[in-house]
């Protein structure tokens, strides 16, 4: 199953590791490091022009976007569990 995330971007929800609140999680110097590092190494990406509310980390990317957590959370119950096959 995919979760759209903003703009023209959807993600597997198997690959998603977490979802952030942009406000909430930036006030920590640890996770202001965290997305330095990201972005120095070419692995932030932006899903939209709009302001950025929460960010999405894959074991990857991390997804800055202008939905959400809390819509992104709904969208990621929305869908029941994947199956392992």
């Amino acid at each position: 199953m995919y979760i759209h995330i903003g703009g023209e971007t959807a993600v597997a929800k198997r690959e998603i590791v977490g979802i952030m609140d942009m406000e909430n999680t930036s006030t920590s110097r640890v996770t202001r490091d965290f997305l330095r590092k990201m972005e120095e190494e070419g692995k932030v990406i932006t899903t939209s022009p709009d302001l950025p509310k929460s960010f999405v980390v894959t074991g990857e990317y991390v997804y800055i976007t202008p939905v959400t957590a809390q819509t992104l959370e709904k969208r990621w119950k929305a869908w029941p569990a994947e199956r392992k096959e």
